[in-house]
């Protein structure tokens, strides 16, 4: 993203989809370790009620927070990367 507000180019384009891609598959695996390592106890084991259910409920509170946390970071990372040049003050090897 050479300009800021230009067009982009399709390289650009890939590169965003991918990374959006990433967030949202990298987000889902976080969320559902961590819902499982949170619940996982509940539903596998006989629990008193009020235990089973709190594990629940903290493990469907916490889930989609790590979910959003984890695609707001990635993104954010790949925005702030993409505005630095890969190699400041040389020139591209195919020149």
């Amino acid at each position: 993203m050479e300009t800021y507000g230009g067009r982009r180019n399709q390289a650009e384009r890939d590169a965003m989809t991918v990374e959006v891609g990433y967030a949202l598959c990298s987000a889902l695996f976080a969320a559902a370790v961590l819902f499982g390592a949170v619940a996982g106890p509940a539903l596998l084991f006989e629990l008193p009620g009020i235990v089973e259910k709190l594990l629940v409920r903290v493990g469907l509170t916490i889930a989609p927070v790590v979910f959003a946390a984890r695609v707001v970071s990635v993104l954010v990372r790949f925005r702030r990367e993409s505005r630095q040049p890969s190699q400041p003050g040389r020139t591209n090897p195919d020149s």
